[in-house]
């Protein structure tokens, strides 16, 4: 298998669009999840079966998010990564929408919801990243 490309981040300068230029510029999946915090149904969207060697951007702003060498099979039937593509592409936020505070991970640039971390992943760092799918595009190496 291909190894992806070593990407180097930058400094992330927002992109800040209206409600309406969001909706024109998404579709209705990528748009409710990212924009409206919304969550596809697991294995619904290709991305978590997709064992290629890449890189993952934000399907809101081609921000680099998430390598294939950060990618496991959770068996949850969404992308999970142990770690995103640099620490500073995404931001978290605590989430209270269910019974118990869950951390919710945006894009640091356009600030499109992607999932939530979890506690259960995998050496190194015992996270994982669950992530929409929709939310993702990938470029394979």
């Amino acid at each position: 298998m291909a190894t992806p490309p070593k990407i180097e981040i930058g400094p992330i300068v927002k992109v800040v669009k209206t409600d309406e230029e969001w909706k024109r510029l998404l579709s209705p999946g990528p748009y409710k999840v990212l924009r409206h915090e919304s969550t596809e149904r697991p294995f619904t969207d290709n991305m978590h079966d997709n064992h290629r060697a890449g890189i993952y951007y934000c399907a809101g702003c081609d921000l680099p998010a998430y390598s294939s060498e950060h990618k496991f099979d959770s068996g949850t039937g969404w992308p999970s990564f142990w770690q995103p593509i640099d620490p500073k592409v995404v931001e978290s936020t605590t989430d209270y929408k269910l019974i118990f505070p869950r951390t919710e991970v945006h894009c640091a640039r356009c600030e499109g919801h992607q999932g939530h971390i979890f506690k259960d992943g995998p050496r190194p760092t015992g996270l994982r990243y669950c992530i929409n799918g929709v939310t993702l595009k990938f470029v394979p190496a």
